[in-house]
């Protein structure tokens, strides 16, 4: 079973910025700086060469993995949602916990997951507690503590970058 791909469209920006930049700029130093040390001499004890080719290599598994994930992806805009109060991909979710304490998140793709912003997997436990509730709706989280209720304050749909 292949799971979606989900992606905002500034998570598939950063992704695109990122294999362009790979392509264009990093790719293309490396092979120099390798080809260069290639033509030194004796390649068996030339860190340049050993180094270049291991960050070679490294380059183009990232390469193949973003071009991978890019043919992949399902952009999904939060902007050009139809208003609603009930939780879906590229939410963001104001709720409260047992205690009263209020977290905010916003449901993205798994490629841009961000603690710092509260950017959370649309897969992550979170979330699937959250998908498909409404405003008002109290649901509950399993957590490694045990069974978690918590009340969802406010759904938005808005730009996330």
């Amino acid at each position: 079973m292949e799971i979606k791909n989900y992606i905002t469209p500034a998570g598939h920006q950063r992704m695109k910025d990122e294999l362009l930049h790979l392509l264009d700029v990093e790719r293309p130093e490396i092979v120099q700086i390798v080809s260069w040390a290639a033509s030194n001499g004796d390649r068996s004890e030339n860190g340049d060469y050993q180094y270049g080719k291991k960050r070679l290599r490294e380059i183009d598994r990232r390469i193949h993995f973003l071009t991978k994930r890019l043919e992949d992806a399902l952009v999904v805009d939060p902007e050009t949602r139809e208003e609603t109060d009930q939780v879906f991909f590229g939410a963001t979710v104001c709720y409260a916990d047992e205690t009263g304490e209020e977290t905010t998140i916003a449901i993205v793709g798994v490629d841009e997951v961000n603690m710092d912003k509260n950017y959370v997997s649309w897969i992550s436990p979170i979330a699937k507690a959250l998908i498909k509730a409404r405003e008002g709706d109290t649901v509950k989280l399993r957590t490694p503590e045990g069974a978690k209720e918590i009340e969802i304050l406010k759904v938005t749909y808005q730009r996330l970058e």
